[in-house]
């Protein structure tokens, strides 16, 4: 195994196999992981401030196997943040988690070195006395079942706009950097189990409006042809992708922050819905041209609606 020291923001960082090659179809090698994450960090640390991190971990790259990790800081520099906080009902035999929060870009170069090609983070923060804090986020999880894509989840995805944005929220988008979509809006609650009351209700009336092009059942015998509208992922034990991480897909995707001009311009425009799926370094451009379009912190967080 060869390493190497590097200076990463002002750390000290024992990196390792920068020449390994983690996406054999595209020859994407674990210093250009490493390389993404620091120059995206910018844009992509404000999403993953406060919030716990799960690693989706692929050490021989993504022909290979892959492990979820959530027990993070024992790995863990004494310089990246470190947070106990109780453990979901997923985690085996365990009353608590070690995780980690990543704050800086040196974090980031660490998790990217272990093969953490994708971060994944809850809809809360760690509140003060390191507890779950209220959900801050809605999440609405758009997956195309068989004979659907990304040109069906744009459809679900402006149906969904238009009632969030009718309920007082003020919702963004992201691709999913695999098949689909996800849908957010920055929320305020007082109830953690609020926001998936009200996305199985929002989920199963677009399914009842249309039960030909939309479902919110997981079965899969249901699915082909529709979009799923994934309301589950608002449970406080559930992780999102992060926007701007890494995918584990053959081609090294990214879950990218659109605009919604673009989801229209695909929805009822004709575009390509191949322009939807981008990879690091027209990532980084974009950013470059637009800024941040998933730009939670700049929108009205607004009170759920009841349910």
């Amino acid at each position: 195994m060869s390493r190497q020291r590097v200076r990463v923001d002002g750390r000290q960082l024992s990196v390792s196999n920068l020449e390994k090659v983690l996406f054999p179809e595209v020859s994407f090698t674990k210093a250009q992981v490493i390389d993404y994450y620091v120059r995206i960090a910018p844009v992509l640390l404000p999403h993953l401030s406060g919030r716990p991190v799960t690693f989706t971990r692929w050490p021989d790259g993504v022909e290979g196997p892959a492990f979820f990790e959530k027990n993070t800081a024992r790995h863990a520099p004494d310089w990246v943040r470190k947070v106990t906080v109780p453990s979901p009902g997923s985690a085996k035999d365990r009353e608590v988690l070690e995780m980690v929060v990543l704050e800086t870009v040196a974090d980031l170069a660490w998790a990217a070195n272990l093969a953490a090609l994708e971060l994944h983070v809850p809809q809360w923060q760690v509140a003060s006395k390191l507890q779950p804090a209220l959900p801050d986020l809605l999440v609405l999880d758009l997956d195309p079942g068989p004979d659907a894509g990304i040109r069906e989840c744009c459809e679900v995805a402006e149906r969904l706009r238009d009632r969030l944005v009718d309920d007082g929220l003020d919702p963004v988008v992201k691709t999913s950097g695999s098949k689909g979509m996800q849908v957010y809006a920055p929320i305020r609650v007082t109830d953690r189990e609020h926001p998936s009351r009200y996305a199985r209700v929002l989920a199963q009336e677009l399914s009842a409006e249309t039960p030909d092009r939309v479902v919110w059942r997981m079965e899969k015998v249901l699915r082909p042809g529709k979009v799923l509208i994934d309301w589950s992922q608002n449970n406080p034990a559930k992780t999102t992708v992060a926007p701007y991480s890494l995918r584990a897909r053959p081609d090294a995707t990214v879950s990218t922050p659109i605009g919604w001009d673009e989801v229209d311009a695909v929805r009822g425009g004709g575009a390509d819905p191949g322009e939807l799926r981008f990879h690091t370094e027209e990532v980084l451009a974009r950013v470059e041209e637009y800024g941040d379009l998933f730009d939670i912190a700049d929108r009205t967080r607004a009170r759920l609606p009841a349910v």
